[in-house]
């Protein structure tokens, strides 16, 4: 995908006229352990000392972890006397469902402001990485995990044998591990290429994951599909000592195995697709821009980096970027360069359409800018293939 600036790594006006560093991005197959993974890795202070991404700014994020707090409550039967801990807390958005019932917390983040921002919560964080030496020091201090929860997470580590090892160390030997990672199939089967940049080291398909775990004596005990971020895998895992795979492990196994999905077989032609969608989302902009129309963008996401990076759209065809998160609003998108204004700048300029990058939580924000769609405006969609969205839902396809 050529050389790409840091995803999240959205610059200040100070910042502009700087060197802006930027890494080969490159995502390549291993046919020994099944992993995709890309090729270059990113010192990790670099990508998540300071992070702008806050799950909270997401009501999609927030009622999704909403409910799985409740069901882990429920059916493991949690107390004031368990501790449920989360890897990558981000803000506390996770845990704080955990800590309105009364239940022991702790996360782990290495981002000094969203600890920062959790602690000033009430939510208890480690600003620190997680790995098995953390886990080790929490151990022999007397901590150990009835839940854990990773959701987003592995896929970061660029050591994830100690990572794993130390998901065992910390996790009481009746305790579940809930890991949630991008499903590569539903990257695959979708041309999700913008999620693809250098934070995201590996992409997992259920035979990596199961290998994984079992290299440090853990089992795969249950795992669900679920459709966040694009389509995502939720994992149950559990010693070896008390948990066996459900049916549902098998039976994705057996589905992935049938789909080539531990060879390089089922990757074939991705590359061609993602280069074609790339030309057809720039002919369609190039062609509303040639009509005279304005152009806007929602969503400053990291796949919004990729995506506008890789396929060099810049202000000659965007004029600005919108963003419901505080932090982001009056940087400016690596690479391109584009500022990033609050969502309200919609309604005053009203562009007449909005190329929606944060394109996984399309639902959320069409429902909240149903006064610019009232009003003759339309959304793009890029992913998994370029269409126009209006108020009537039109569609735009032949691209």
């Amino acid at each position: 995908m050529g050389s790409m600036p840091l995803a999240n790594a959205f610059l200040t006006a100070e910042q502009l006229h700087g060197p802006e560093p930027s890494y080969p991005l490159e995502l390549a197959f291993c046919p020994r352990c099944t992993l995709l993974q890309i090729t270059k890795t990113v010192p990790p202070e670099e990508l998540f000392s300071n992070y702008l991404y806050l799950s909270s700014c997401s009501e999609t994020m927030l009622r999704e972890s909403k409910e799985l707090a409740e069901q882990l409550i429920e059916s493991r039967h949690l107390t004031p006397e368990n501790l449920v801990v989360e890897l990558g807390s981000n803000d506390g958005y996770q845990l704080q469902y955990f800590m309105s019932r009364d239940i022991r917390v702790l996360g782990i983040d290495p981002a000094r402001n969203l600890a920062q921002i959790a602690n000033a919560k009430g939510v208890r964080t480690l600003c620190e990485f997680f790995g098995k030496d953390l886990a080790m020091d929490l151990r022999a201090r007397g901590t150990s995990a009835d839940i854990i929860i990773a959701k987003n997470v592995l896929a970061h580590v660029a050591d994830l044998n100690g990572f794993v090892e130390g998901i065992g160390t910390l996790l009481d030997e009746r305790g579940v591990a809930i890991v949630e990672v991008p499903y590569v199939k539903d990257l695959i089967d979708h041309r999700e290429f913008d999620t693809i940049y250098h934070e995201h080291l590996c992409y997992f398909s259920l035979i990596a994951l199961d290998q994984l775990f079992k290299n440090h004596g853990m089992n795969l005990v249950d795992v669900q599909r679920i459709s966040i971020h694009g389509g995502s895998l939720r994992v149950y895992v559990a010693h070896d000592s008390s948990g066996q795979p459900r049916d549902s492990v098998r039976s994705l196994l057996q589905n992935e195995t049938q789909w080539k999905m531990n060879d390089a077989t089922a990757y074939v032609g991705f590359a061609k697709e993602v280069e074609r969608i790339k030309r057809s989302l720039r002919s369609l902009l190039k062609s509303l821009r040639s009509d005279g129309k304005r152009l806007a963008a929602y969503g400053a996401a990291a796949k919004g980096t990729v995506l506008l990076n890789y396929c060099g759209i810049g202000d000659d065809l965007i004029e600005f970027v919108v963003d419901v998160s505080p932090y982001k609003q009056g940087r400016y998108v690596p690479g391109v360069h584009l500022r990033i204004d609050s969502p309200s700048k919609l309604l005053e300029e009203m562009p007449d359409y909005v190329l929606l990058l944060a394109w996984n939580f399309a639902d959320e924000i069409i429902k909240q800018q149903a006064e610019y769609l009232r009003r003759g405006g339309r959304f793009i969609v890029p992913i998994p293939e370029p269409r126009i969205v209006g108020e009537r839902c039109d569609e735009y396809r032949d691209v």
